[in-house]
């Protein structure tokens, strides 16, 4: 697992992480060639780290552990073999692994309220960026949640959590030798929500009053141990507790009740971390002793301009006495106040009730009547419109399977043409199995109800189905499907099945193909989409899916391929399962443009250059500065790494010709050097010879702090790095301090300072909006001070 490299089969780049061993090997064609091993253009006598063997024909140089020192070219000169490769020290961002195992391993849990810190240690070359996602959103500072980043950690802190920051979160960290990524998990617990509601009333008697309700949907990470049930008598102030059930019960049934008195429930629901909020009930009236019992809703028998006739059948419990007859009331559709119908009880079980309003829709409830007094009301009845009779209604329009799993079949259709006024008052579906002629009524829906689930079926099972339009002049003519419709194999969800050999960040060779292959399940088989950036694929694109398995292939890629490709499955019923991966294109840089050259500073020399052309799509690109000082003199590095394109250099010595170099890198390589053509040098000043009479005088050097070169104002793209410099003089050298918009920056890990021999500079690393603003300098000894001004503005990335 050596990185190594054979000089003189290939010309070739090694990389190497940091901390493990590297080797170069060249075979020469004589056993008595005495080789020598040179570095960035210098022999190699020792260094530390390296060791060099010869073993016949072969000459080795060894890296024990690779460090930042050993990165370069190397170059090997013996007999008529001469040839380079270069090592590449790759530091990328690491954790440490028993750290990491725990936090992938076991979620972070805690309680609504409370504050969390999520704290990541890191190690690796810088400057290294850190970012906090949680569902492929990068988080940001608001009034509850704080991302905080050093050179060493990065910290995502949470003021007061609650029930919706619980979820999968990741932390990407990124330097220009690799990504890491860190998936955690945090859960947070808290009490339940009120269970769902309405409660309903199941019975209510003279002796009892039986109330029901459903699970919260939220039982805050913990489960629900019991429910709290609670009376309140109306017209009362004080709640009496009735008593509780287990979580496997959401009913109860209590017989402390007085007859013909009203009362208000509620019930919390309760588990490790405290008790819901409470759903209340309406208000619930006990019946009297030996009352009747609750009718069915009445039924529409027939309606005219201004009558309708209903009918009901008697409750199933008629009380201690005979049924003497009902109460009928009636209310328009929309209002709360029943009226009655009639001064007293009806004998009958039908009732044509009259004196009503043209095209006004009306519901009718019944309430039976005995010696102990009037029982419960039942419930409404289907609402009717006071019009005179219209003839059938058509056919139902669209009638079609909309989708079907391992046990049931959903229809859907569409109302039919609404003739002279006709309106459908519902719907009745039937089914006949494929061996039979015989058709079974399964249900009968409202008018608002155009779709309809049969449930019950075995796999596979086939059925004939038919749906026909209800109206007041009766059934219309039923509409039946074409074909038998038939419950599907078992459903399963769409899901991917990521593993190790999916990758989700890509690094591909400009004109390399890039192929990816996303295996998956479902059944039935989900419908694969696959977006670029969230458009379509470009048309050089092809994609190809089997069963289990879809694969993007683009034979030759280009820069413009670069992005985030999103493999989409959906179900053809609305859910839908998305897997993302990015995609860089790479390629060894352009070179840079033409240099240039200012003295700024006395004695000092800044060079600027014209960025290359591969900054549009190369992220991880930057610069290195090499020197000569002569036409024929060998290169030096002055300044690696650079990820701005200017560089000031500081150690010039007047008189002498300098050439300078600027070079484009990136992990593939570097590029063509861009150069000066004509020397750079700084005249000597001719030293004065004049001969003054001695004077004595005091001597005092002390002047106060002055700014050679003032600070520029910048605008610069969010997320580049921002570099200010100013020349401060004075004796005693001034004390520097850097601030923005009046706050001191000399302890902030997000800023970089520096003082070169009264050079100054600020390197703001990875510009935000909110580094925008004015930035001052302040140059003090003990003789004065001196300030200078500049403005930073942001604009953001086009």
């Amino acid at each position: 697992s050596v990185p190594r490299c054979y000089l003189n089969k290939q010309l070739a780049t090694v990389r190497v992480l940091k901390g493990e061993p590297a080797e170069l090997s060249c075979t020469v064609s004589k056993d008595n060639v005495t080789g020598t091993w040179f570095k960035d253009g210098l022999k190699l006598t020792s260094m530390d780290g390296v060791v060099f063997e010869k073993k016949g024909l072969v000459h080795k140089l060894i890296i024990n552990k690779a460090e930042d020192i050993h990165a370069g070219k190397y170059r090997f000169e013996g007999g008529d073999v001469k040839t380079e490769a270069s090592i590449f020290v790759e530091d990328p961002p690491q954790v440490d692994k028993v750290l990491l195992k725990n936090w992938t391993s076991v979620p972070t849990v805690a309680k609504a309220g409370e504050g969390v810190k999520l704290r990541i240690p890191f190690e690796g070359r810088g400057p290294i960026r850190a970012a906090w996602l949680k569902d492929r959103m990068e988080l940001g500072d608001d009034t509850r949640i704080r991302v905080d980043k050093t050179d060493t950690c990065t910290t995502l802190s949470i003021s007061s959590c609650d029930r919706r920051d619980c979820g999968d979160y990741k932390v990407r960290l990124k330097n220009d030798s690799g990504v890491l990524e860190i998936n955690l998990k945090l859960v947070v617990i808290d009490k339940p929500q009120p269970p769902a509601g309405p409660i309903k009333i199941v019975e209510s008697s003279a002796n009892n009053i039986t109330i029901q309700w459903k699970p919260p949907k939220d039982d805050g990470g913990k489960p629900v141990q019991r429910y709290l049930v609670e009376r309140q008598q109306v017209g009362r102030n004080d709640w009496e507790t009735l008593g509780e059930t287990p979580r496997s019960c959401t009913s109860f049934t209590t017989s402390k009740v007085e007859e013909e008195m009203s009362y208000y429930f509620r019930v919390r629901a309760v588990n490790a971390e405290g008790v819901s909020d409470a759903l209340e009930s309406g208000e619930v009236k006990a019946a009297g002793k030996g009352s009747p019992g609750v009718p069915d809703p009445p039924e529409i028998i027939s309606a005219s301009r201004d009558t309708i006739t209903i009918s009901w059948k008697s409750p199933c419990k008629t009380g201690t006495s005979q049924i003497m007859g009902y109460i009928v009331q009636k209310r328009k559709k929309g209002t709360v106040t029943w009226l009655p119908v009639t001064n007293g009880p009806v004998k009958d079980k039908k009732l044509k009730v009259t004196g009503l309003k043209k095209g006004v829709q009306y519901e009718f409830r019944v309430a039976a009547v005995n010696a102990a007094g009037a029982g419960q009301p039942s419930d409404p009845s289907e609402p009717a419109f006071a019009r005179d009779p219209t003839t059938s209604p058509g056919q139902v329009q669209d009638l079609k399977v909309s989708s079907s799993d391992s046990s049931s079949v959903t229809l859907t259709w569409n109302k039919p043409e609404v003739q002279d006024g006709n309106d459908v008052k519902g719907y009745e579906v039937e089914m006949r199995p494929c061996n039979s002629l015989s058709w079974t009524k399964c249900f009968t829906l409202p008018a608002e109800s155009t779709s309809c689930r049969v449930q019950g079926l075995q796999a596979r099972e086939k059925l004939f189905l038919r749906v026909r339009a209800l109206g007041h002049g009766g059934p219309g003519e039923a509409a039946e499907l074409e074909v038998c419709a038939g419950a599907a194999a078992a459903l399963v969800s769409p899901r991917f099945l990521i593993d190790d050999t999916v990758k989700s960040f890509l690094v591909i060779k400009a004109g390399d193909p890039i192929r990816v292959k996303i295996p998956f399940e479902g059944s039935p088989e989900p419908v694969v989409t696959w977006l670029k950036d969230g458009l379509p694929l470009p048309g050089r694109a092809a994609v190809s899916t089997e069963e289990g398995s879809s694969q993007l292939l683009l034979r030759a890629a280009e820069l413009g391929d670069s992005g985030t490709y999103t493999v989409e499955l959906g179900d053809g019923l609305g859910k839908r399962e998305t897997f993302s991966f990015q995609v860089q294109i790479t390629d060894i840089p352009q070179p840079p443009g033409a240099i240039r050259l200012e003295e700024n500073v006395p004695n000092t020399v800044t060079v600027t250059w014209e960025p290359s052309a591969s900054e549009q799509w190369e992220k991880n690109l930057y610069y290195t500065v090499l020197k000569r000082e002569s036409q024929k003199g060998l290169w030096h590095v002055l300044g690696d790494l650079i990820y701005n394109n200017k560089f000031t250099f500081t150690r010039v010595v007047p008189g002498r010709d300098y050439y300078f170099r600027v070079v484009a890198k990136n992990d593939l390589g570097a590029s063509e050097p861009s150069e000066t053509v004509q020397p750079w040098r700084i005249w000597k000043k001719k030293a004065e010879f004049r001969v003054k009479a001695q004077k004595y005088r005091g001597v005092n050097q002390n002047q106060p702090p002055r700014f050679l070169v003032p600070l520029k104002c910048h605008v610069v793209v969010t997320g580049s790095e921002c570099h200010m410099s100013c020349a401060v003089g004075g004796h005693p050298p001034p004390k520097i301090t850097w601030y923005k918009d009046s706050r001191d920056l000399s302890r902030d890990p997000n800023y970089f300072c520096t003082n070169d021999f009264g050079v100054c500079s600020l390197v703001v690393l990875g510009v935000t909006k909110k580094d925008e603003g004015e930035y001052m300098v302040e140059a003090s000894n003990e003789v004065g001070r001196a300030f200078s001004k500049a403005f930073l503005a942001i604009k953001g990335n086009s």
